[in-house]
């Protein structure tokens, strides 16, 4: 059984477009990689961030709508997304946080990993992670984040359930995780030998208010597969398990099946290929508006109602950006 390498992406709700840019290329470093719309509403931006690259494992996405409500994390949603940092980066992290004004909670641990914790200004719950398990990835060299101390990827996410029994088998049976530990009603499953992206901790918490799908929530995890065949693999286990996953959508940078877990998780199979310098090269990652084939005879009417974007406070974008394509 091939099982999935781990998370490929998060995808979630924000309010405010320019706002989200300024905290997730400005104040957390990660590179803007794909400036795009949402493909099933192509009336908001689908905006991706991760490392130099966008490799499977850094990215994390959203969908801005600038009048999106206040969400709520609830029960049967990914209430927690885990960034991985090297070692020795804790301290240099929350400086930037009092110099920004991110709101953080004091380090901790969990599951022996020094964590903090903090928000995006949507409220979303965020998190770093030490991890001595990274490999070294291709760090964004542009961006106002010390190299020795940058996001490294998405160490993880943490799900809320009211019970883990809901959850479990799809991801072992399906996705191919293996369950490892538990403490504090935290059961952590991984995936993968090592590097980013390989853990699910699964977090029980029974008798909870169920969430507000709005502004600063999690709207989906994808996880990955190596190629279309490992896509179809991952799919007929999903259907062997009576659970009811879409077909193939071509999403242009991924391929992506999607199905909810008993629990209520929107789940994603996202491939690796043809990944994100598909319409544009690795130097231009991000530095335009990308549209599917379908929708580039709407060109001009979509970005003529999408919201001007302009360059974070820090870093400066080059000339020739996304942000000032949709200002004209």
């Amino acid at each position: 059984m091939t099982s999935t390498a781990g998370i490929h992406h998060v995808t979630g709700i924000a309010g405010d477009a320019q706002r989200n840019v300024d905290f997730y290329a400005g104040v957390l470093g990660l590179r803007l990689v794909k400036v795009t719309v949402n493909f099933d509403d192509p009336r908001t931006y689908h905006l991706y961030y991760g490392d130099g690259v966008g490799s499977p494992g850094s990215i994390i996405t959203f969908f801005p709508w600038p009048r999106a409500k206040q969400g709520r994390a609830g029960v049967g949603q990914v209430a927690v997304t885990t960034f991985a940092i090297p070692l020795g980066s804790i301290g240099y992290w929350l400086e930037r946080f009092v110099k920004h004004g991110v709101a953080h909670d004091a380090p901790t641990r969990r599951m022996g990993e020094p964590v903090v914790a903090f928000r995006d200004r949507d409220g979303l719950q965020l998190e770093l992670a030490v991890s001595d398990a990274l490999t070294t990835p291709p760090v964004w060299s542009e961006s106002g984040v010390s190299a020795d101390h940058a996001i490294r990827g998405i160490h993880g996410v943490t799900l809320w359930e009211n019970r883990l029994s809901d959850v479990e088998a799809v991801l072992t049976e399906g996705y191919g995780f293996q369950r490892m530990s538990s403490k504090s009603g935290t059961t952590r499953f991984t995936a993968g030998e090592t590097g980013i992206g390989r853990i699910v901790d699964i977090r029980e918490v029974g008798g909870f208010l169920p969430p507000i799908e709005a502004g600063g929530t999690i709207h989906h995890v994808a996880f990955r597969a190596a190629t279309d065949a490992h896509q179809l693999e991952l799919r007929e286990r999903l259907v062997a398990q009576g659970l009811h996953p879409t077909e193939v959508l071509d999403r242009k940078y991924f391929h992506s099946v999607y199905t909810r877990e008993p629990g209520g998780v929107l789940f994603e199979i996202a491939t690796d290929a043809p990944g994100f310098a598909i319409d544009e090269s690795a130097e231009q990652l991000g530095s335009s508006l990308q549209l599917p084939s379908r929708l580039e005879a709407e060109r001009a009417t979509i970005s003529a109602r999408l919201p001007a974007l302009h360059p974070p406070l820090m870093p400066p974008l080059h000339e020739g950006s996304a942000f000032t394509e949709t200002n004209s």
